[in-house]
């Protein structure tokens, strides 16, 4: 958490609560308090940082654009974090060890040098901004899980989709 080998990104947004109510159907009270027991959990069970779930959006990333998904592991480790402004939802997320790299390995192969090319940032000296990236789609990820679990949507979800009676 305080040498990671990587790039230190951190990602923010502050959402609105009329947005949270109405595309996350939850509230940022809700959102807040799944935080808050989240967050305690973590520190009870000696996790390395407290976040939702980075690893599911960083491998697809990572095998989409020629990164070496190994490295999810230890690119998982981060913080998100939850604030209250005034009614609204602040929210970041901080990735300390991010190993991402715009050339090389499997940066070259046709659909991943494609990917990388959609997001402009294909080709030398673009690693950095692949970082970002790389830490904004986390949050995307975090926003979407923590409020499906805050809004109790989260298990009907699977239960209607994937894991119900058979």
């Amino acid at each position: 958490m305080l040498t990671g080998r990587g790039r230190k990104v951190t990602a923010s947004i502050m959402l609105p609560r009329r947005l949270v109510e109405r595309y996350l159907r939850t509230t940022p009270a809700d959102m807040l308090e799944y935080a808050r027991i989240a967050d305690l959990g973590a520190r009870l069970t000696g996790q390395i940082g407290a976040q939702g779930h980075y690893a599911n959006g960083l491998a697809a990333f990572y095998i989409a654009t020629g990164q070496d998904a190994a490295c999810v592991a230890e690119s998982a480790v981060g913080s998100t974090r939850m604030e209250d402004r005034n009614g609204d939802l602040f929210m970041s997320v901080t990735m300390p060890n991010i190993l991402v790299g715009s050339v090389g390995g499997g940066t070259g192969l046709p659909s991943q040098r494609s990917a990388l090319a959609l997001l402009g940032l294909d080709g030398p000296n673009k690693a950095a901004a692949l970082a970002e990236v790389t830490a904004a789609l986390c949050l995307c990820g975090e926003i979407s899980i923590m409020a499906a679990i805050a809004g109790g949507h989260f298990t009907q979800a699977h239960d209607k989709l994937a894991r119900g009676p058979t």
